[in-house]
């Protein structure tokens, strides 16, 4: 299990990360999901400890931040695997399989969604509505969207993810 990063744990690479991504948005409060976005595409994740800088250099309060980062779920606060697999669980999804889909995921890889595999390279995430539709059930391999997945497929994609 990843263990929680607290503000001793904050790298100086981390809070250079963040404030300099800040300003190259000028430290302007109006581009905080911008600049969230840009944080978690270079850490991997939105660490905790990095709130009270992006509040600093954004004139906002740590709390302000801290509800942009929680409300939204594509905000990871915890570190993920080398790859994400987000698997729909919207109505369509649902009506073609992808319960069905999510339990076998589970098995197979020995996680509920929202973990990663013990090997680190997997991490599985709920979405609800990757705009598939019409080709549920659907899921999403980093920024990589597949549809119609069904078992086999989901096999072979764990196994590009891991070689």
């Amino acid at each position: 299990m990843a263990q929680k990063t607290t503000l001793l744990d904050l790298s100086p690479r981390e809070a250079t990360a963040a404030r300099e991504i800040a300003l190259r948005y000028g430290n302007r409060p109006d581009a905080l999901l911008e600049i969230l976005h840009d944080l978690q595409h270079q850490l991997g994740f939105i660490p905790e400890a990095a709130l009270p800088a992006l509040a600093k250099s954004l004139n906002l309060s740590r709390a302000e931040v801290h509800g942009v980062v929680t409300f939204y779920h594509d905000y990871r606060r915890e570190p993920a695997g080398r790859h994400v697999i987000k698997v729909c669980r919207a109505e369509a999804c649902q009506s073609m399989g992808a319960n069905e889909l999510v339990g076998m995921i589970e098995r197979y890889l020995k996680v509920k969604l929202g973990q990663t595999t013990a090997d680190g390279a997997i991490t599985v995430e709920a979405a609800y509505c990757l705009g598939n539709c019409a080709l549920s059930p659907a899921v999403m391999v980093d920024e990589k969207l597949v549809g119609r997945v069904d078992a086999r497929k989901f096999e072979k994609i764990v196994a590009e993810c891991r070689s």
